[in-house]
């Protein structure tokens, strides 16, 4: 029998050596969005987290406090991953660690969760899918947005047929503390992000996949820094700063000390767009725009599908979907029409996270296959980096790099 396969009739998975019916984690990177693991702690359910790993002992901390004060903590995530009582790895870590902790943990036998973007690079993303394909193990990429209630109603009509077949999609993402959540810590310098039109659009570029059902293969973007960035010292933080008392984009003393976010928007390291625009061909011919801007006052994400018969539209971000339609008889004039209330969750980005929890354990346990695969991660990612390359070559159009051909082969 293969590894980690179902066993017929049973309800659980084999290890290779034991049936198992509860998974034992282990997570890198406790804070931010590791503290998903809560989710994942259910000692007396199907998974249990007994162990993690940070750079940061304060982080480490943090587990014992808010998840497992019994689990195992090392700053070494390699100690973590020889443990013989952790059969998964959570890497929640910042984006450019994906790559190496993604492969390590493959490399040690490990089934794997990544939080999105699955790497700061395509050439990252083929290195993680190969470490993947060559372990027998399990892969999963946390792309929450796919689990969100909004956007499950939209796929559904898409689906459907009901709107046709999908010609146009307008995207936009008024994305409100731009500053506090992206200018104010590594997000800002590329080395560590490649760019917010990877980091932050790879969940709009993986609605515009999942919901079209197609990839991306052609782009063209445009966008610059205009508003963040300048010269001041990289070392400077907003509680030391004689502007404090003054500045829009102070972080208070408090929430600074919380989160350590607190590194000044102006300085002179910060070389990410703070604004784009983002024109794509999909398979199949398929039009998509995608604008981002991190200055906005308001926080917002505007999604348009354009079909054959009808348009679909979020309205009021994540709590009402339109749908108009066509009428035969009179098109320009009678447009049928109705309104979908979208039914709020509970838990954090919109009721998603616990079912991306739930989703990887029932990969797990009962072999099934998640809504959000690997190869999305790393498209995402190729259409990302290429559009922040195409902004950097004067908005020059560029191809998508494919699927190189000994991945394609084994998961297609």
């Amino acid at each position: 029998m293969e590894d980690g396969r179902l066993i017929a009739g049973c309800g659980v998975a084999w290890d290779g050596e034991n049936v198992m019916d509860q998974i034992r984690m282990g997570v890198i990177g406790c804070t931010g969005r590791g503290g998903i693991a809560q989710a994942w702690h259910k000692p007396g359910g199907r998974s249990v987290v007994v162990g993690a790993a940070d750079v940061s002992e304060g982080a480490l901390g943090w587990f014992k406090e808010h998840v497992n004060p019994d689990g195992f903590v090392t700053t070494d995530h390699r100690e973590l991953l020889a443990r013989k009582d952790i059969d998964a790895i959570a890497v929640t870590s910042p984006d450019w660690t994906h790559e190496q902790y993604v492969c390590d943990a493959f490399e040690a036998g490990k089934h794997v969760f990544t939080e999105k973007p699955m790497a700061i690079t395509v050439e990252g993303c083929d290195r993680m899918l190969r470490a993947w394909l060559n372990s027998g193990r399990k892969f999963m990429v946390g792309f929450n947005m796919r689990y969100m209630n909004i956007f499950r109603v939209m796929k559904d009509v898409v689906d459907s047929g009901e709107i046709g077949e999908v010609k146009v999609v307008w995207v936009r993402h008024f994305v409100g503390h731009g500053g506090e959540w992206y200018y104010h810590d590594w997000h800002a310098a590329s080395k560590y992000s490649t760019g917010l039109l990877l980091q932050k659009a790879s969940h709009d570029i993986d609605m515009i996949h999942w919901i079209t059902g197609q990839y991306g293969v052609r782009v063209a973007a445009s966008g610059g820094l205009d508003y963040y960035g300048g010269d001041a010292p990289n070392d400077l933080r907003c509680p030391a700063c004689e502007k404090k008392d003054t500045c829009v984009e102070f972080q208070d003393v408090a929430r600074a000390a919380e989160n350590k976010r607190n590194l000044c928007v102006y300085r002179q390291e910060v070389d990410v767009e703070d604004n784009s625009v983002l024109m794509m061909e999909l398979d199949g011919g398929i039009k998509a725009t995608y604008m981002q801007c991190h200055f906005t006052p308001d926080y917002c994400r505007n999604y348009t599908f354009i079909g054959t018969e009808g348009r679909l539209e979020n309205l009021d971000d994540n709590r009402r979907v339109i749908v108009r339609l066509r009428d035969r008889s009179n098109r320009w004039k009678n447009l049928a029409h109705r309104d979908v209330e979208v039914k709020p969750a509970k838990g954090g980005h919109g009721g998603a996270d616990p079912l991306v929890c739930t989703d990887f354990i029932d990969m797990l346990l009962n072999d099934t296959r998640p809504v959000a695969t690997p190869l999305a991660g790393r498209m995402s990612v190729a259409v990302g980096v290429t559009a922040t390359q195409s902004i950097r070559n004067g908005w020059a159009a560029m191809t998508v790099p494919p699927v190189p051909e000994d991945i394609r082969d084994r998961v297609f």
